[in-house]
């Protein structure tokens, strides 16, 4: 059993904080996301801002 998470090449004179935030910042990014704009991030503000107003000590 092999550990493929590291399928990118190393970059000479990288410390292992920054290969590590490195192969992590790829893994984030190849995760799926959300849809941008649309009907759902509509219908998501207008949930959380509905719910906020009966929370007044919530506001910044």
């Amino acid at each position: 059993m092999t550990d493929k998470t590291d399928d990118l090449p190393d970059i000479p004179g990288e410390t292992p904080i920054q290969r590590a935030l490195r192969l992590k910042k790829a893994a984030l990014a190849a995760k799926p996301q959300p849809p941008r704009g649309g009907r759902f991030q509509r219908e998501q503000a207008a949930a959380a801002a509905s719910s906020s107003k009966s929370k007044p000590w919530m506001t910044r």
